[in-house]
């Protein structure tokens, strides 16, 4: 079972900050061993005592002791009663959905993950599940999309990958007065620098194969919520069956334990990034909520602690020039994904969101979005410039 911060309070009753929670939270010293790093339980079987009766764990995918140290982890860094972790961000999006009953509706954002909406679209859908895309920072917009079917509101923010910021707080209560719960996608942000259900969440979804594993080395996402809702999650985690395994779940926990600092650097270098491309003349617009600018920054500053790692802009030119610059980075790696320690340039519209082209959700032709690492700014700087020029 997973604790909350609460649970990992020495004995005086001083709550544990949050960068010694990710280092020692649910990661006590092996008690065999001494080991001070949770121990790979490369096993896909445990031997019980006796029939009927086991020591905590039986199977693999419905229980191992390295994925239960991550999900004690994750949840203390959520504030949630406990976590559960899946093989991907879309498998814990999957089970979040199976939650649901053919007609039942989900209220999602404009600007999400392709992946999510066509997870939504082309594969719930057919069970049933009804969806309706709607910009979230109009709560007009929100509250005439509710239906008394409604059992979603689906956020991100920020958002994948035009980085808008939604009021959660606003959207928790909106929801709440239709009997509907928030779901707040987290993974831009990583609880390092928000944490959605001080606003009133639900459920809050992570892909942890970006910030919070954060070396591009593994494949995993995770779901933190309350003890109830957790519980019919891993039902799901252990009758579907897309459970990470022990390695990926020890990968992921051993990028936790430095989220807080890596989150820093990642935070500063994208600030220094943005600010330049909004001065650079073949730059149309730029995507950054720590922009003094940027339409979400005093709400960014009121819900998060830094502005995070993650930028869009719109290159002057058009999508050719735009495919032009992502593919005239050296230090930026034209790739997928996000969140590793190195950093990445895509062009959301043919890579990662292709899947929404021709719906509300269509991302501009000429839209280009990096994960800003943590390299050296300078040297970053230097090649945006190359590429630009």
């Amino acid at each position: 079972m997973s604790r909350s911060t609460d649970d990992h309070a020495p004995n005086d009753g001083h709550p544990l900050a949050f960068d010694t929670r990710a280092i020692h939270v649910g990661q006590d010293p092996d008690p065999r061993t001494g080991a001070v790093t949770v121990p790979i339980y490369q096993t896909s079987t445990f031997a019980q005592p006796r029939v009927g009766e086991h020591t905590g764990y039986e199977y693999a995918r419905t229980g191992n002791p390295t994925r239960t140290a991550l999900q004690e982890c994750l949840a203390s860094l959520e504030d949630t009663d406990e976590a559960v972790c899946f093989a991907s961000g879309l498998a814990a999006e999957d089970a979040v959905f199976r939650l649901l009953s053919p007609g039942d509706h989900v209220v999602m954002a404009d600007d999400v993950y392709g992946g999510t909406w066509r997870q939504i679209a082309q594969v719930h859908s057919r069970f049933g599940i009804e969806v309706s895309a709607v910009d979230l920072n109009d709560l007009d917009a929100v509250r005439a999309a509710m239906r008394p079917t409604t059992r979603y509101v689906w956020a991100e923010t920020p958002s994948n990958p035009l980085l808008k910021i939604l009021d959660l707080g606003a959207l928790a209560e909106l929801a709440h007065e239709h009997g509907a719960r928030l779901v707040a996608d987290n993974t831009f942000a990583t609880p390092a620098l928000q944490q959605p259900t001080s606003m009133g969440a639900d459920l809050v979804l992570h892909s942890t194969t970006k910030y919070l594993g954060g070396h591009s080395d593994v494949v995993g996402g995770a779901v933190c919520t309350d003890a109830a809702t957790a519980a019919e999650l891993a039902f799901l985690q252990n009758a579907v069956g897309a459970v990470p395994g022990p390695f990926d779940a020890w990968l992921t926990l051993r990028g936790v334990k430095t989220l807080g600092i890596r989150m820093a650097r990642h935070s500063s270098n994208a600030a220094r990034i943005a600010q330049w491309l909004t001065t650079h003349p073949k730059v149309a617009a730029v995507h950054y909520p720590g922009l003094a600018s940027d339409p979400g920054h005093a709400l960014a500053a009121t819900q998060m602690s830094a502005f995070g790692g993650m930028v869009s802009f719109r290159v002057a030119g058009g999508i050719e020039a735009a495919k032009a610059v992502a593919e005239g980075t050296e230090l930026f790696f034209l790739a997928e994904s996000l969140g590793g320690v190195e950093s990445l340039i895509e062009h959301p519209g043919i890579m990662t969101h292709a899947s929404v082209a021709g719906t509300a959700l269509e991302v501009p032709d000429d839209l280009l979005r990096l994960s800003v690492g943590i390299e050296e700014v300078e040297d970053l700087l230097a090649d945006l410039e190359r590429a630009l020029g």
